[in-house]
């Protein structure tokens, strides 16, 4: 879900009207992101105030199916952070009902995020060469998700629908469902340029970068309050979604521990939604899910090994309440003068964008000796993974199909202009 749009800047946009007596919704001019397994098994977010995360399930290459390992860890990580959790599905189905039946028929069942929240149909490759033959193979998509309880929406960016489909009749039908894409460039953009924003009819989120921060993150952002969709009362920022799915329920699993349940010389994690060490400090992401053992409990409060900070009892689980899936302990590095942060990957076999994440590093380029990076696994990147362009990609078809982003294959393989590849070159990812 990587598109760069090229488009000449526009003046004043009317994105929406919202009437007086109109209703009223907690979500709009919200930020989020979107997830697939490229941001690993619990998904990173952007920054604090993000409130929504789209992650993928899998999806269909043409009739290949492609399922996400990641996708329902994403789900409860995000929900467990206090977050509404939405689905897509990646619908490369050109034309064809029964491509999109069978997509359909093997992902709905599989949802994870609550009813009526958002089930979205990624459709930006492999489209007919019939417009109208492509529009009632998004309607019939959308339809069967409104059929199994969920909030339809369509993804893509403005040219290639337009050239593709007809997509008035998708808002005809499913008025203001559409998520679209478009990027000013691939500088990191915390907020939306709406002077690029894609004017069309019937848009509810608005995808305005691939580079939302420092080594590629999709940001969006909620212009009418549909990512509210599926999540009822909220306390704080605790999100209470309508319905209880495995993945919700392992999510409330994560941050329902009472101080009593745990003891010295227990395994535990750190929850997802744990913001603060209990002298105040903020706890990194590289804590988070993570085994640790309890080596001394004071009242409502435990140290763990590895870490050597007190934390409330209440941001802690036993190891076996949130996942069965197994874990790697955190690795850690003292920088050392002339140390990069691509030379510390690589002793890992990793990337330095997975090491940016995990350690919330804004500027890759800026670390320094005498800093402690960890890493607690994924992203694998030891063993080189070449790509073949074929006749009609695009670097955004490309990025999203490996699970990747534009801006690391720009920069992998030295592109100047990401708009000029060609059939038969070589990609590195």
């Amino acid at each position: 879900m990587k598109k760069v749009i090229k488009k000449a800047a526009i003046g004043m946009v009317a994105f929406f009207v919202v009437a007086a007596s109109g209703p009223v919704f907690a979500a709009v001019g919200d930020q989020g992101v979107d997830w697939s397994v490229y941001n690993g098994t619990y998904g990173n977010f952007g920054y604090g105030h993000d409130k929504f995360a789209f992650s993928q399930i899998g999806g269909t290459y043409g009739g290949t199916f492609v399922d996400q390992a990641t996708y329902e860890t994403q789900v409860a990580s995000a929900i467990a952070q206090g977050k509404r959790a939405h689905t897509y599905i990646w619908y490369q189905v050109g034309g064809s009902q029964e491509v999109a039946k069978a997509a359909l028929d093997r992902y709905l069942p599989k949802i994870q995020t609550p009813k009526n929240s958002i089930v979205a149909l990624d459709y930006e490759g492999g489209a007919s060469g019939n417009k109208q033959a492509n529009t009632d193979a998004i309607l019939y998509g959308m339809r069967r998700v409104k059929a199994a309880g969920y909030t339809p929406m369509y993804y893509s960016d403005k040219p290639y629908t337009l050239a593709n489909v007809n997509y008035k009749q998708i808002i005809k039908e499913f008025p203001n469902s559409l998520w679209i894409a478009a990027y000013p460039n691939y500088e990191v953009t915390p907020v939306p340029n709406y002077s690029f924003f894609p004017s069309m009819d019937g848009i509810s989120v608005f995808q305005f970068t691939s580079t939302y921060v420092a080594g590629g993150l999709d940001g969006n952002v909620d212009l009418t309050g549909i990512t509210d969709n599926g999540y009822g009362k909220q306390q704080g920022q605790v999100v209470k979604p309508d319905t209880a799915t495995p993945a919700i329920e392992n999510s409330k699993e994560a941050n329902e521990v009472k101080g009593n349940d745990v003891e010295v010389g227990m395994t535990v994690k750190v929850n997802f939604g744990a913001k603060n060490y209990a002298t105040g400090e903020t706890i990194p992401q590289w804590v988070k899910g993570q085994p640790h053992k309890i080596i001394q409990k004071n009242g409502d409060t435990v140290l763990l090994d590895g870490i050597m900070s007190w934390l409330s009892v209440h941001d802690v689980e036993t190891i076996d309440a949130y996942t069965s899936q197994p874990t790697t302990p955190a690795k850690s590095y003292i920088v050392k003068q002339g140390d990069t942060l691509s030379g510390i990957a690589s002793n890992w076999g990793t990337n330095w964008q997975e090491l940016a994440r995990q350690n919330s590093l804004s500027n890759p380029n800026m670390i320094y000796a005498g800093q402690v990076i960890r890493f607690t696994g994924g992203q694998s990147g030891a063993t080189a993974r070449t790509y073949t362009v074929q006749s009609g990609d695009n670097l955004s078809s490309i990025a999203s199909r490996l699970g990747t982003t534009v801006q690391s294959l720009v920069s992998m393989n030295g592109i100047s202009n990401p708009n000029l590849i060609y059939a038969g070159q070589t990609l590195n990812y």
